[in-house]
């Protein structure tokens, strides 16, 4: 047999309503918290405040003068043309050429004057011309009359055989004060080419304008004389 009390239902929340009538309590009402405003409005400073201090401060000082010319906005600054002179051009180069040799090829002109020894290639004076051989010694007749001249080129050869020199360089001046042909200059070519030195010789040709140019001779000496010998043998070839 089942007892009793099992059979009767169990129901925990029946009182509940009347629990809650007996105890009930006002309910709090909530906080309600102010807006914040949307928009801060920012605090305006006093423009008169701050021109006041701005010529406070700007009171001890004192504007730079301008050196150049202002040009407004929108304003075209001209444009500078530059105007060739071809007389200026011209008077430019002249003075190149006067003072440095600049532009002048001395072998194409009238004054220019070489040499060759007995049996040389021509390509030789060509290469003593062009500055190939260091120059070893030079000798300035520059003042001199022919017969002081002559002494000390006389002198000045025997010397560089004398010492081994190969190449030396003879400045006679070019001659344009003279009425006819320049003197030493002519001196210097026929000492050269039909004196007791023309078996020394290998070959001479005017300066470049860095050494004196047509007013100067560059002379290539050989280490020994040409035999006659060898003389006969060059002019049969």
């Amino acid at each position: 047999m089942k007892s009793s009390k099992s059979s009767e239902t169990f129901k925990p929340f029946e009182n509940l309503k009347d629990l809650l009538e007996k105890q009930s309590f006002p309910l709090a009402t909530p906080h309600k918290e102010k807006p914040a405003p949307d928009v801060i409005e920012e605090r305006k400073p006093d423009s008169s405040n701050q021109e006041r201090l701005f010529e406070e401060a700007m009171a001890d000082v004192e504007p730079i003068a301008r050196e150049y010319t202002s040009f407004e906005q929108g304003e075209v600054r001209p444009t500078r043309v530059l105007e060739l002179d071809p007389e200026a051009d011209d008077l430019a180069r002249l003075e190149e050429l006067v003072r440095h040799g600049a532009g002048f090829t001395i072998s194409d002109t009238p004054e220019y004057m070489e040499g060759l020894g007995y049996g040389v290639n021509p390509e030789v004076a060509t290469r003593l011309h062009r500055g190939d051989f260091s120059i070893q010694s030079h000798l300035d007749l520059h003042g001199l009359v022919v017969e002081d001249a002559h002494e000390a080129f006389e002198q000045f050869l025997k010397e560089a055989v004398l010492f081994g020199r190969r190449a030396v360089l003879i400045i006679h001046g070019r001659g344009l004060s003279s009425r006819a042909e320049p003197v030493l200059k002519t001196k210097v070519k026929e000492w050269l080419t039909s004196g007791p030195w023309r078996k020394w010789v290998v070959a001479f040709s005017s300066a470049r304008a860095c050494d004196g140019g047509a007013g100067a001779t560059y002379v290539l000496l050989r280490q020994r004389p040409a035999t006659k010998r060898f003389r006969k043998g060059a002019i049969n070839k």
